[in-house]
């Protein structure tokens, strides 16, 4: 259980947002649009905030009504219809997700983790909205390829870790021409050792949700293959999706991120998560990426982290954004392999305040043409030799909340962040 003082935290922010999506109606259609439910007032504590519920990175009147199924706590009330709970069978499970979320007649998604592990062959592509997906039971998404020790010999054998990550590549046995001469190397000894030239592993994720609106995904774990430099798949990933709230999620070893937005993606909150990699990754320990380049189209990607834990193996993006306005509420930042940490790039705007970098997190901020960053003077840094100054005017978000001292932090974080809940 959450200690008492994170609930009434959760509670006083999901109040404010309550208040604001019951007075006032937003730039979306009434499809997207539902009526509280029984449910979401039995759990105040538990209601979404930040970016997920506006429709406007201005104005705070503008608000959405993010439902996901129109459920997204456990367990759902008894006279609740399109509920559906998948267990695994051992085998490949990639087929029955995919089928149960394309059901139309299907909005809450429970996957029930008593029976095992949820074996996933390649990342599955959501294109539906309304939809909310539910762990239980320890559920744990885990991709069915796994970078192996051999692998991971043959690459240090090939001298891979010194290679250049920008340039010197080449044209695989497939066609296929690859800039970077680390990642033309890996990819080439991979093909050779799997025999596999149409690189099917590189799509090692869990899920891509493309296009998507209202999506809600909470409690659950995200186990990955290993992260290795292949320009694979993410463990999820989002591309030009809109209202979506993942909360209280456990992310580890994703190929090539954990977690990315993109591609005029908008109005994403990410809270109470974990992102961590295991002596499983091999290179490319990157967690988190907003916008996936330089030419990404400005006005969208606006993302709220509230309460995540980045913790044992993370060496960057955390996050590291272009475009957006992105605010950095109240994160415990551990990893002490980390080379960047926060990482505000061209075209974005950070608020960054009452987060917590523990000892030996001695990279844990850098910024690259940014528009604006305010860096607040609540933020605590363990062994910091110097603070990071603010750039631009101030940044500032439209929507209210309540930020916890950064001397909490370490604790509530601990205490409360990854699958926890439905305990």
């Amino acid at each position: 259980m959450r200690n008492k003082l994170l609930m009434m935290l959760i509670c006083c922010m999901a109040a404010n947002v309550l208040i604001a999506c019951s007075s006032a109606s937003g730039n979306v259609s009434d499809s997207t649009i539902d009526e509280p439910t029984e449910n979401e007032e039995q759990n105040q504590q538990d209601l979404p905030f930040g970016f997920c519920a506006l429709s406007s990175r201005t104005d705070a009147t503008q608000t959405y009504h993010i439902t996901g199924g129109g459920y997204y706590s456990y367990p759902v009330p008894e006279s609740a219809t399109g509920v559906v709970v998948l267990t695994s069978d051992g085998r490949d499970m990639k087929a029955a997700i995919e089928s149960a979320i394309k059901n139309s007649k299907n909005k809450v998604i429970i996957f029930d983790g008593s029976n095992g592990d949820f074996i996933v062959s390649s990342t599955i592509k959501v294109t539906v909205s309304g939809k909310t997906l539910l762990g239980i039971n320890n559920a744990r998404l885990c991709t069915q390829w796994d970078l192996t020790d051999e692998m991971k010999k043959a690459l240090n054998d090939a001298g891979v870790p010194s290679m250049s990550t920008s340039d010197g590549g080449g044209v695989l046995v497939n066609g296929t021409e690859v800039k970077e001469q680390a990642e033309y190397n890996t990819r080439k000894i991979l093909i050779e050792m799997t025999g596999d030239k149409s690189e099917n592993y590189r799509q090692a994720g869990i899920f891509t949700l493309n296009n998507c609106q209202n999506i809600i995904i909470r409690n659950l774990k995200f186990v990955g293959p290993g992260a290795v430099d292949v320009g694979g798949t993410d463990l999820l990933s989002c591309t030009g999706t809109k209202n979506c709230w993942v909360d209280h999620c456990e992310f580890t070893d994703g190929l090539d991120d954990n977690f990315d937005i993109t591609k005029s993606s908008d109005f994403h909150t990410v809270s109470w998560c974990t992102f961590s990699y295991t002596n499983r990754s091999y290179m490319h320990q990157n967690s988190n990426l907003i916008g996936s380049n330089d030419n990404e189209a400005t006005g969208f990607l606006n993302t709220t982290f509230a309460f995540n834990w980045w913790g044992v193996g993370c060496q960057g993006r955390m996050p590291m954004a272009r475009v957006g306005k992105i605010h950095m509420l109240n994160n415990y930042f551990s990893s002490t392999t980390a080379y960047n940490g926060i990482n505000p790039r061209k075209n974005s705007e950070f608020l960054i305040e009452g987060n917590y970098f523990d000892k030996g997190v001695a990279k844990y901020y850098s910024q690259n043409d940014a528009v604006a960053v305010t860096w607040a003077a609540d933020n605590y840094i363990a062994e910091a030799t110097s603070v990071p100054s603010s750039v631009g005017a101030t940044v500032s978000v439209p929507y209210q909340y309540s930020a916890v001292p950064a001397s909490q932090v370490p604790t509530m974080v601990k205490q409360g962040a990854g699958a926890t809940l439905f305990r």
